[in-house]
Formats: structure tokens, sequence, C-alpha cells
């Protein structure tokens, strides 16, 4: 509103901000103020705990300090049962402290005060009781003119009273019982002057103050600015010249030397210095410098280390909190308290953390990731596929797999070695070596399903085994038509003769598996299956698995290889009475009985199934409906082949 207003005194948002940082510091963010009872003690008391509240600090109480006793004894109960271990003064001196703490000495004994500059007037505070100021803390402005122009300075209460300059000054500074009641301090700074390099320094000089200091530098600045204007207007005579002179105040820039400088609030930036109030002993304090923040337009970063005992009541730092901090892997719990600082702390639920303390909301981890015990880090989650080194039930398939593929081809070989017997060659070797050849393939296929699935491998999985099974179901097909057809054939003049021989079977198994290669070959077209990573089923898993792409595609190669093997076992079924000395059917429909109960289960144990188990229960599958197959429809004829080889005689019809 008054752009040629300029401020030498510093604003006390700089204060402000040095609290908070102080605060923060100490994690304190549960505070009580004591105020003046005047206007600027009000004032200064509800802009501090409204600009408190937006830094996550919370006031307790703000009790002014009113000489009315009927009225304490409700801030008394107040102060008694508040849990805040620190406290703000706001306002100017005011006797009403002391003998509001008289009247709670045991609770202040526990309480660290935060004075203001205006309290800088020790003296005043040493009216008091020692617990009050002990252990303090003051925010002052420090001097901005230089030891020359007369700074003065203090060091802890001399000993040597017998001494007349300092009996003065005992008697001015600490009400000693003298006859000379009525000093003034002017009077005793000019008898006493202080040389700015003088090793004379046995007196504390305790009504400090920097208000001298400031208009020191009001006056230069001015001063400074009328010089320049002057010189600028030729040292003509001025007139009319207020109105100019906020130009001039503006563009000085040094003070004896020193930098000096308005920021764009036509404000002065100066440093804020931290001290401590701490008594040496019964009969003198020091005032010990903390630290030095910097104002108003800086935000102090660090303080310095006050672990130090002495520094506080109680030898240690004290808890002004009015929840405990919560810790990483837990989240503030707001209740029914209208303040912000009051809350429980409850864990973070499952998948998500917080790494920082007092954390108002907890963090989701990615979907790769996974809250660690103490739910203060995402970590990546295990990865689980049926691998070839970690798990038991590879190590089963993988052996069993390959001892039943070496005992296909056992078997084939010893088919084909007895290729000329009657057992051999009834219902076509043809078919028998095909089908051998397709078992031994749907053993191998199995390797498709283990270890760490690519998109290759998620192509070839299902695709393979279900041509592959086509190609068996469909020959077991072409083995029981071919056998109702031996039958019929077998009635003079039938025309079924003409059905006999290689190319209807060989028709049978082109047919119905070149229609599951359609279905396969549509499937990869359009919707393929591939690599995917589920990260949803299991907390704290990654499983790596084969999507399939289109469900329809699955789901109709394994209706196909279904409907075959239906087929098949309804043909089988009926001719298995047939009159033949070596009728596979009724072998194939306790093939095809085995082959379609295990894939019926296999389909609630697969869909109720996730991960590795999932593929397991597949693999399961696979491998013993190839078991079956094979049991079924060889072992018996084996059997015959080794070991009763007399039965193994020309096909009798009767």
């Amino acid at each position: 509103m008054y752009p040629t207003l300029f401020h030498i005194i510093p604003d006390d948002r700089v204060r402000y901000a040095a609290i908070f940082k102080l605060f923060q510091h100490f994690g304190w963010n549960w505070v009580g103020i004591f105020s003046s009872d005047d206007g600027s003690g009000y004032k200064e008391s509800q802009e501090l705990s409204n600009m408190m509240s937006q830094h996550g600090i919370c006031t307790e109480y703000i009790i002014p300090l009113i000489e009315n006793i009927e009225n304490d004894v409700q801030k008394l109960k107040i102060v008694r049962e508040s849990t805040s271990k620190v406290v703000i003064v706001c306002g100017p001196y005011t006797h009403e402290l002391h003998r509001f703490a008289s009247r709670i000495h045991s609770v202040i004994g526990n309480i660290t005060f935060i004075f203001p500059p205006s309290w800088s007037k020790i003296s005043h505070l040493y009216i008091g009781d020692f617990t009050l100021i002990n252990c303090s803390f003051i925010f002052l402005w420090p001097p901005k003119f230089n030891e020359d122009d007369g700074a003065y300075n203090y060091t802890k209460f001399p000993k040597r009273l017998h001494d007349p300059k300092t009996e003065d000054i005992s008697i001015f500074n600490f009400k000693g019982l003298s006859s000379n009641t009525f000093i003034d301090v002017v009077d005793i700074m000019l008898k006493y002057p202080l040389k700015p390099n003088s090793t004379d320094q046995t007196f504390i000089y305790n009504s400090y103050t920097t208000i001298p200091s400031f208009a020191y530098m009001a006056l230069y600045v001015l001063a400074r600015a009328l010089h320049d204007m002057y010189m600028m207007n030729n040292k003509s005579k001025l007139h009319g010249f207020q109105h100019k002179l906020h130009k001039y105040v503006r563009n000085v820039h040094y003070i004896d030397g020193t930098k000096f400088h308005f920021n764009e609030r036509n404000e002065n930036p100066t440093d804020l210095i931290l001290h401590s109030v701490l008594f040496a002993n019964d009969s003198c304090f020091l005032l010990t410098k903390i630290s030095t923040l910097l104002g108003p337009d800086y935000v102090p970063e660090t303080f310095p280390n006050m672990s130090n005992p002495r520094f506080w009541k109680t030898g240690k730092v004290p808890v002004s909190r009015c929840s405990d901090p919560c810790l990483p892997g837990s989240r503030k719990k707001f209740g029914s308290s209208i303040h912000k600082c009051c809350y429980e702390c409850i864990p973070c639920p499952e998948g998500e953390i917080s790494n920082i303390s007092d954390s108002e909301n907890c963090v989701k981890c990615p979907d790769d990731e996974w809250p660690n015990e103490k739910k203060d880090r995402c970590v990546p989650k295990l990865v689980e596929f049926l691998s070839y080194t970690d798990d038991t039930i590879v190590a089963v398939f993988s052996p069993v797999s390959i001892l039943c593929c070496l005992l296909t081809g056992l078997i084939l070989g010893l088919f084909i070695h007895y290729r000329d017997t009657p057992i051999v060659k009834a219902n076509n070797r043809n078919l028998s070596y095909l089908l051998l050849v397709s078992i031994m393939l749907s053993f191998l296929c199995v390797f498709l399903f283990l270890g760490r699935p690519v998109d290759v491998t998620c192509m070839l999985r299902v695709t393979s085994f279900g041509v592959i099974f086509s190609v068996a179901v469909s020959s077991l097909l072409a083995k029981s038509i071919m056998v109702c057809i031996a039958f019929k054939a077998t009635k003079p003049g039938s025309p079924w003769r003409k059905w006999m021989g290689t190319k209807l079977p060989n028709s049978i198994i082109c047919v119905f598996s070149l229609v599951q290669v359609i279905i396969c070959i549509s499937w990869l077209s359009i919707s393929p299956p591939f690599q995917d990573q589920d990260t949803h089923s299991y907390q704290g898993k990654v499983i790596i698995q084969c999507n399939e792409g289109s469900v329809i595609g699955f789901y109709s190669v394994l209706g196909y290889m279904g409907l075959l093997a239906a087929v098949s076992f309804i043909i089988a079924f009926l001719a298995r009475t047939l009159p033949d000395s070596f009728n596979e059917a009724k072998y194939i429909t306790f093939s095809m009985l085995v082959f379609c109960s295990v894939w019926i289960a296999m389909i609630p144990a697969y869909l109720s199934t996730r991960g590795k188990y999932m593929v397991a229960v597949e693999v399961f599958a696979i491998m013993a409906s190839s078991t079956g197959l094979l049991g079924c429809i060889f072992f018996y004829k084996c059997y015959i082949i080794l070991f009763r080889p007399d039965l193994n005689v020309k096909i009798v019809i009767h």
C-alpha cells in the first residue's frame, strides 16, 4: 500500500520461518502459546498459530497472561494437563508470566520456552525464577553496526564485586542491595564505556537490544540517500524532494563498507541469531549463541548439534508431540480430534509402503515389486515358473517323460521287428506305427511346458500337443472304423469290401488331423499365445506364464480333441463285441475312456489353479492320457509277442 515505506527492522516472518525450522529439526509439532494481554501479543499469537498449522505444527492452547486470579484456575488446569513440552511466548515482556509460572512451578520445570526478540532485556527475565528462563531460547536480531560505532560485548557476570564499576552494574541489572537504587543504565553506560577491542570485558550488558543498531542504520541510509540526491542535482537547493527520495534510498548498497540492500518488499534481509539462556550457577547466567539463521528470504537448512544435556532442562531433547511419530511402514489415521497432529498409526495395507516417518498415505508398489517385511520399501517380487533348477515337480516330470518316450520307442522297435506276426498285422500295422510315434511326440512335448516360457514356446505348447493328440485319436478312430468294416466285409457279396485297404484309414487321419491344424493356424494368425506376467494372483509373486491370446482358439483346440475322442469312444464301444481274434475295439474303448476321464478331470483343476501349478496340471494330463493310450493299446500285445507267442497265430474268424 505504501511503496515508499522501507523496513529496517526485519519482519516477523523471518522469526516465524526460523521457529518452524527449529520445530521441524527436533520433531516438535505440539506446542503451547503464552501471549501478553495486549493487541500485539494477541495478533502475534493468532498469526503464529495460523502459520504453524500450515507447516504441520499444532497449537494445543493459547493462554493470554491476564492479571486476573479468577481466570487462572482454568488456565492452570490446561497447562497442568497439557502434553506439549514447548511453549512460545508472544508479545512484549510482561511480569504476568512470572506470576503465572510461579503457580505451576513443577510443570514449568519440564517446559522449554521460546522467547521473542522483545524479551531480550535479560535483566527483566532474571526477576522471575531461574527455572522459568533457564535452558530457554531467544531469537535475536544481530547488531548491524560496526564495532567502531559502539558495539558492546558481553560475558558472564564477574565475581569481582569489589570493583566499583561492576558494583554499579550489578545494582542495576541484578537489583542488588544498595542505597543507590535509582541508578540509570544510560548513566552507567556513559560512566563505563566499553571499547571495541578492550580486554576489560568483565560484566554483562544484559539490557541487550538492537534498536540502537537499526536506528543507526535508518539514519545512515537516509543520510546516504540525501547525499546522493544532493550530488545528482548539482548541489542546488532541493524543493519538494520527499517524493523523489525513495529512489535514492533503494539504491543504497553499502553501509560503512558493508553490503546492504532492500529486497522487492522494501525489507532489509537480516540474519537471525538463536541464543540459549543458560545459568552457570545460582548467581549468573550466560547468553550462548547456538546458530545463525538466514532470513527473511531464506529458510534455515541446518541446526548445529544440540544434544548436549546442558541445553535442556531435563538433560535431553524434549519430546513435544500429540502422538508418537508413525514409523516407516505405517501411516496416520486421524480420529475425532480437531488437531491434525493427533492420530493413530496403522500398518500400510498389503501391497503398499511408506518410506518416511509420519506419512499420511501409503504408496502402492509397482506391479513387479512388493513390500518387504517392514513395509518401508518395495522389493522385486519372486518370479515363479516351472524351473528346471528349483522345482521338484520338474525333476519328476522330466525323467518320467524321457522314460515313457524311450519305452514307447522300444515298443515301436518291437512292433517293427515282429511286423509280420498276426497280432501286429491285425488292424493295420501302419496305423500302429503312426500311433506310437504320436505317443512318443506327446511325451516329448511335455518339455515345451517346463522352464521359463517365451513367446515361441507359448505358441507351440497347446498347438503341438493339440495336433499330436488329434493324429493319435484319429488313428484310433480309423482303427475302430476299420474293425467295423472288416466285420461287415466278411459276408459274401458285401459292398464293404471296396473300403478295405489303406486308403480309407489314411484319409480319415488326414482329414480329421487337418481340421485341427486349420484351427491352430487360425488361432496363431488371429491372436497367438504370448509370454505374460501375472502380478495380481499371488501376493509377492510374479508368475511368468503363457497368455492364451484368444480364449476361443484355446478351447476350440481342446474341444475338437475331445470331440474326436468321444466319437472314437462311441465307435470302439459299438465294435468291442465283434468276433475277431485280435479285435482292438475293446482296448480302444478302454483307452478312450481313460483319455476322456483325464481331460474331463483336468478342466476344473486347470481353472482352479494359477501359476506353475496350472502348468503342472496340463503336463500331468498330457502324460497321463499318453500313458493311458500306450498301456491300453499296446501292453497286452507286447505281452503276447514276448511271453505268449503261442497266441500270436493267424487270425480266425468264426
